[in-house]
């Protein structure tokens, strides 16, 4: 059995996939930025199985960080990190936001926290391989602009979450070349479209799917032969897709992989 982190737990897929793991008797570390729906998820989750909830704030590097050494030091065994929680492209007309450390939200809470989550946990990863990273990603991608990551002029929400998720699925490929003969895998997946959670309604969008939907693709990487037999993939549901051609891109995935270095050094 799998002990799994699994970030933004306490709605929408996040919630589903906790309870379907902890119910397949797997150990299920239950994320969330808000302590007392934090606390309330783990109570439900332990009256099926083994569960423990951690608290942070995405949107600030310093909590994502010690997020990650929380978890590394009371669970060492820990050998599925499932990159969940996101932001969406907020409601129509909306404008834009800034993390804690001056970021463009979508930016910070799509790329920078799990990117700095994944490295922060990297080594007990490692020591406990053969061991699993998925990457919850969309279909929805645009190019990134190096020359305004923050989105500071022409900002659109939707282009804001699309551009993040383009380079989230940039980082994966990246990652996994560098996790090669390591034993973890790295995949990202496109869960579902359109499910119902809040960030769809919250833009504005009647659900086309559930989060049972989503969920199938995303318990076949983490705790599946999916995601032991591939890496650096990107799924649509359960199925192998393609994601935007430039996200493939040597050149983009060294210029963005220098770019992450930077900010999260500085963050």
């Amino acid at each position: 059995m799998a002990t799994l982190l699994i970030t933004g737990a306490t709605s929408g897929l996040g919630r589903y996939l906790a309870f379907a793991c902890v119910r397949a008797g797997h150990v299920v570390l239950a994320h969330g930025r808000d302590k007392a729906r934090t606390d309330a998820l783990v109570d439900e989750l332990r009256a099926e199985g083994r569960a423990e909830g951690f608290v942070a704030d995405l949107a600030s590097l310093g909590q994502v960080r010690d997020l990650g050494a929380r978890v590394a030091a009371a669970h060492p065994e820990l050998d599925v990190l499932v990159n969940n929680a996101g932001v969406g492209a907020g409601p129509a007309g909306s404008g834009r936001e800034l993390s804690a450390d001056g970021h463009e939200l979508r930016l910070a809470v799509n790329l920078l926290a799990p990117v700095a989550l994944t490295r922060a946990l990297l080594p007990v990863l490692r020591a406990n391989s053969p061991s699993r990273i998925v990457n919850c990603g969309s279909l929805g991608q645009a190019p990134l602009d190096f020359d305004d990551l923050d989105f500071a002029h022409g900002y659109s929400g939707t282009d804001a979450y699309c551009r993040a998720k383009f380079a989230f699925a940039a980082h994966t490929f990246s990652l996994s070349r560098e996790l090669a003969g390591t034993g973890v895998t790295v995949n990202v997946i496109h869960p579902a479209t359109y499910m119902d959670t809040g960030m769809v309604r919250e833009a504005g969008i009647d659900p086309w799917t559930s989060v049972a939907d989503g969920a199938t693709g995303v318990i076949a990487l983490a705790t599946g032969a999916a995601g032991a037999e591939s890496t650096g993939r990107f799924y649509d549901g359960t199925r192998p897709a393609q994601a935007h051609a430039g996200t493939y891109d040597r050149a983009t995935q060294a210029r963005l992989d220098a770019v992450l270095d930077r900010l999260l050094t500085a963050g």
